[in-house]
């Protein structure tokens, strides 16, 4: 009796990946990073001639990741103009690599090492920062071009860059992420804010010596504030404006909200309520509900 062939086993299905490229400064080791939280296998400085043959071992394992991240930039060893050729390459097993290009224009990235006082990888050359920048720039070109999405993190801070990235890989059929966000007036309001509560008209824990030091995460500040009849009926009319329209955006094909409240200073009022409404909406059908204080953090 002949016994009949055994099929050969099908391949691993190709992981989804991403290769993320662009200016140092500009942001790659924060988005790698939130790759990384969105269960990302991620790779920093591959070569690139290595990748085609990387992917051809992710899909000849049964236990690789199903999705994978890579950062190929100026650092990685080897011609840059050949990683349209591996993306080619990987093309032809099957896959569809999205390619993520972070930039940032010069007076940006001047100001970012100036303040962490990181080298600059091409500083082993002797080239000042300027000059390190501009042959960076110039690198870098071939992968520019070729870019499925174009990031300019010029006026985004590590929170705004997040949730881009957020919203390009992450959120896709996932939960609305729901931010709230404090601030101060003078320095000038979100640019990305949905909604806008002018936290001024309340009574202000500046005014008191004794408050003034702390800030809206302070138990202090909370029990003051707590004890304000104007406090509890603005805290009471804001939930119910936000009760009625946020479930609105869930069906509005929106990644993620912000919610912004400003106050004089961004330390007491704001953050205060940025902390409460984040708390409230996490227990009230908004799990991934957090806050940041762009004045504190």
């Amino acid at each position: 009796m002949n016994t009949p062939p055994v099929p050969a086993p099908l391949p691993a299905p190709l992981p989804a990946l991403v290769i993320v490229s662009g200016m140092s400064g500009s942001g790659k080791s924060g988005t790698l990073h939130t790759l990384e939280d969105l269960g990302y296998y991620c790779v920093d400085n591959l070569p690139a001639e290595l990748l085609p043959e990387f992917i051809r071992r992710m899909q000849d394992n049964a236990a690789a990741p199903s999705k994978i991240a890579v950062v190929i930039d100026a650092r990685t060893l080897g011609d840059l103009s050949d990683v349209p050729t591996a993306l080619s390459d990987i093309g032809a097993l099957g896959a569809d690599p999205r390619l993520l290009f972070l930039e940032a224009r010069d007076d940006v990235l001047l100001r970012r090492y100036a303040d962490t006082r990181r080298r600059h990888p091409f500083s082993h050359l002797g080239l000042g920062l300027a000059d390190a920048i501009a042959l960076d720039r110039q690198a870098l070109r071939p992968l520019r071009q070729i870019a499925d999405i174009l990031l300019d993190t010029s006026e985004m801070n590590i929170h705004q860059m997040r949730r881009r990235i957020l919203s390009e890989f992450g959120l896709e059929g996932a939960e609305v992420s729901l931010l709230f966000e404090s601030f101060a007036y003078r320095h000038g309001v979100p640019a990305d804010a949905d909604f806008l509560f002018d936290a001024r008209v309340l009574p202000n824990p500046h005014w008191d010596a004794r408050l003034r030091p702390l800030s809206g995460r302070d138990a202090q500040v909370r029990d003051y504030l707590d004890q304000q009849t104007e406090v509890t009926t603005y805290v009471t009319q804001v939930q119910g404006f936000l009760d009625t329209w946020l479930p609105k955006l869930r069906t509005n094909t929106r990644s993620y909200v912000t919610v912004a409240f400003g106050c004089s200073g961004g330390r007491h009022r704001s953050v205060y309520l940025a902390e409460r409404m984040a708390q409230y909406f996490r227990h009230h059908g908004w799990p991934e509900a957090s806050a940041h204080h762009r004045e504190l953090d």
